[in-house]
């Protein structure tokens, strides 16, 4: 990541703008023995005659002057090496420049005039790292239920097969059918056939598309078809095509190279798990057994009610103070973590349900202590697996390296972008109103406060299974949803795409957001398609799409224009959700001056002698520009 940094405006008194140019690449850290080698540009005919970087090895300011830059290209390059922090896993810094009457600071959010807050310092975890594979990949998040049946003979039937003990039946519905409007309704218990078999079946489509990870939604034993109310850890669900299924695809994938992530949901149980047995369906369980070995599994209160996600009553809470539950879910060999990792299953990774909502008894108390734990039991059954946590709001304080390695980046990814292209903020879908600098400031702040490798490693999704399809918030503008596309797969962090979106496949709020994958191809949307298969190439063909710094070059109030970053190429992205306009894209600043090739066109631009490159935007479009 970078701090606002090409062509950065800063207004002087009497209200013009200068330009000014300082950029330190976080992706050109070197780590060493007891420092880290950082590097910083800045502009040949700058105006400071000093040059610091900020640390605090022991809690106290240390300015380290740097001195003796080189020019490379039509930068000067500043180096130094900073000590690793004796005291903390991560080492914060920050630049300060200082001039003959003013002084600055470039941070990990932009610059400012003052001392910037260590929330947006710079920072480096040494000992905690995402796994390198991560960056590497392009994710299709599945819901199981819905998007193919590969085996009809395991569809759930109405005569056979009741939602809860209490009588409920199913629905059973056809493939393509419409789902039902609420959860208060039939949401949670119409079932269309999907399955695992289903998934391994279609690899092909989803190789042809790019795929290179799949992220499932729940897939153990559940009376539901959204599995978020989990009766047994230890079992595929058989509906799925049970443990064999799961081991088939974890196989087939493997012979491709490609990932397995698996959702967790280890905050609540369903009420249905033998631990709890609402229905007396096993014994010993806890709800009617004052003595049962499960009692402190759960939160009872005095009147013997049971604590639960968000009160809804099929879903009763873990109590984490309790060392039976430690053990079970992460501590012991044989634990619900441990046991996916391992063979024959030997999954990925794990995507944890409301993560941040865990704890002790009917809280979230020492929330922390246990998410760092599921990171240390992960880690210790497989080095590279990948953690990433469930969050709708700000996620900062899970990635500082010691707990996730990465979140599902709604607010940091998703929220912006959605506010930017549709106008409503996620997840209450109100009016919110944002123009390109809103957005590029946004996505700094969001940036600036993790360290650069969990950047690299967040989770970019622009729906998913609990919000509307973005198609749905735009009224299906193939212009926007183009354009969200491009943002996506360009943007820093992992991308992921929601089963569907690629064939325009569309859908309101939960559970209309989880459709039937429309096999017919007559339905889908095939423009969309090559936008999103020739999108996802670029991705994988560009390291720096993978790995390189984000530098901010322009913002409007319907244009944003960035730069993905490495010392060898990069890739200049521009957006417009508004008409069409003639751009000219100040490049001065640039390393060295180079030819661009238009992404998905022969078209080749170069800037002119003045270093202004002259772009025709189409309405409601984007362009890819990528260096040659």
């Amino acid at each position: 990541m970078l701090a606002l940094l090409l062509g950065y405006l800063a207004k002087n008194k009497k209200g013009k703008y200068m330009t000014d140019f300082r950029f330190h690449p976080q992706s050109q850290v070197i780590q060493q023995q007891d420092s880290y080698l950082i590097t910083l540009y800045t502009a040949i005919n700058h105006n400071y005659h000093k040059v610091f970087v900020r640390v605090e090895p022991d809690h106290e300011e240390w300015l380290m002057e740097m001195t003796k830059p080189s020019i490379e290209g039509n930068w000067l390059k500043w180096q130094i090496n900073i000590p690793v922090s004796p005291h903390s896993p991560l080492t914060l810094y920050c630049f300060k420049f200082l001039s003959k009457d003013n002084q600055c600071y470039l941070h990990a959010a932009g610059e400012s005039s003052r001392l910037p807050q260590k929330h947006f310092h710079f920072r480096i975890n040494s000992q905690a790292k995402p796994p390198e594979w991560a960056k590497q990949q392009v994710f299709y998040q599945i819901f199981p239920e819905r998007f193919a049946n590969g085996n009809p003979s395991l569809t759930p039937n109405k005569d056979n097969y009741s939602y809860q003990e209490d009588g409920r039946k199913i629905v059973q519905k056809q493939w393509g059918e419409p789902v039902a409007k609420s959860h208060s309704g039939t949401g949670a218990t119409e079932f269309y056939g999907g399955d695992l078999i289903g998934i391994e079946q279609k690899l092909d489509y989803l190789q042809e598309l790019g795929i290179t990870a799949l992220y499932l939604n729940p897939i153990f034993c559940s009376p539901s078809n959204h599995k978020y109310d989990c009766t047994n850890y230890f079992k595929v669900e058989p509906h799925f095509g049970g443990d064999e299924a799961l081991i088939s695809l974890s196989e087939n994938m493997k012979s491709r190279g490609m990932k397995l992530m698996l959702d967790a949901v280890v905050n609540h149980t369903s009420n249905q798990h033998h631990w709890m047995d609402y229905y007396q369906q096993h014994q010993g369980g806890a709800y009617h057994n004052q003595d049962s070995l499960f009692k402190d599994w759960y939160h009872f209160d005095e009147s013997g009610n049971y604590w639960s996600w968000k009160g809804v009553e099929t879903l009763p809470k873990l109590n984490f103070a309790n060392v039976e539950v430690q053990q079970a879910i992460y501590e012991g060999e044989q634990s619900v973590l441990k046991h996916w990792l391992k063979p024959p299953f030997s999954i990925d990774a794990w995507r944890f349900d409301v993560i941040h909502m865990l704890g002790e008894h009917n809280s979230a108390q020492n929330n922390a202590h246990y998410v760092a734990k599921f990171r240390e039991s992960i880690k210790q059954t497989n080095s590279e697996a990948y953690m990433i946590g469930e969050h709708f709001a700000e996620a900062t304080q899970w990635l500082q390296g010691d707990q996730e390695d990465a979140a599902m980046n709604y607010y940091g990814f998703n929220q912006p972008i959605v506010a930017f292209l549709a106008g409503v903020d996620v997840p209450r879908y109100v009016p919110l109103k944002l123009n390109a600098a809103d957005l590029a400031t946004w996505l700094a702040e969001a940036r600036g406060s993790i360290p650069f490798a969990n950047q690299l490693a967040q989770y970019n999704l622009l729906d998913s299974h609990d919000t509307p399809r973005f198609s749905h918030l735009v009224n299906e503008s193939e212009e926007l949803t183009k354009i969200a596309a491009t943002m996506l797969l360009t943007y820093i962090g992992v991308p992921s795409i929601y089963y569907g979106d690629e064939v325009g496949l569309t859908g309101a709020n939960d559970p209309d957001c989880r459709r039937c994958f429309p096999w017919d191809e007559k339905q889908w949307k095939h423009a969309l398609l090559k936008h999103y298969r020739q999108l996802i190439s670029l991705r994988k063909q560009r390291s720096e799409l993978q790995q390189g710094d984000l530098i901010s070059l322009l913002e409007s109030d319907d244009v944003w224009v960035f730069m993905r970053w490495l010392p060898e190429q990069h890739s200049i992205v521009v957006i417009n959700r508004g008409e069409s306009q003639e751009l000219d894209l100040n490049l001065t600043h640039l390393q060295n001056q180079v030819p661009y090739k238009v992404f998905d066109s022969s078209e080749e631009l170069v800037a002119d002698k003045d270093g202004k490159l002259a772009l025709s935007l189409a309405a409601q479009s984007s362009m890819v520009l990528i260096s040659q």
